[in-house]
């Protein structure tokens, strides 16, 4: 055909609405959170939230470890699983590695362990994998908060904290008395 007309118009053709006038519909009609459950048909990917300990209470080192690796998430610096892990801690890049207890296979433990003492690097050790994988951000969350298809994860290496927090003042400390 002839090249350089108009183009015609045809039945696959869509009219487009510019982005700017979509986004204004869409504050207008919902909120975020309404956008967002609906578009994922029900299950929202969101960060863990720890709960929070009442004012005053201080935290244990375990919800302090939570509120640091999802720090570390957010600024995308949390490493997971034993590939990337190893990796980090041969470069001498990780700050701190978590290891989970219930690890069926002693070779794993073994090298996590022997790499981070060859390194000196700090160790934490946590007691479930599932629970490990939810802190990192393996699951979903469904509409009332609570975690669903928790993805286990044995190993996990924090690269960088992030912010400086409560829980990692916590954690700190701890790992100085270890």
């Amino acid at each position: 055909g002839e090249g350089g007309g108009k183009r015609e118009q045809g039945v696959g053709d869509r009219t487009r609405t510019p982005k700017r006038e979509l986004r204004i519909r869409v504050n207008q009609e919902t909120s975020e959170e309404d956008f967002c459950a609906k578009m994922s048909d029900g299950e929202v990917e969101t960060p863990v939230e720890a709960p929070a300990p009442a004012v005053g209470e201080p935290l244990d080192l375990m919800s302090a470890l939570q509120m640091v690796l999802k720090k570390s998430m957010a600024c995308h610096s949390l490493l997971r699983g034993l590939h990337e892990v190893a990796r980090t801690i041969e470069k001498g890049e990780a700050q701190l590695v978590v290891l989970a207890q219930d690890c069926d296979n002693g070779d794993y433990v073994k090298l996590v362990e022997g790499l981070c003492k060859e390194k000196s690097i700090s160790l934490l050790k946590v007691p479930k994998k599932e629970q490990l994988g939810e802190w990192c951000g393996l699951c979903k969350i469904d509409e009332e908060g609570n975690p669903t298809k928790i993805v286990k994860c044995s190993c996990a290496a924090i690269r960088d904290y992030g912010e400086e927090t409560e829980g990692l003042a916590v954690l700190m400390e701890h790992l100085k008395s270890a």
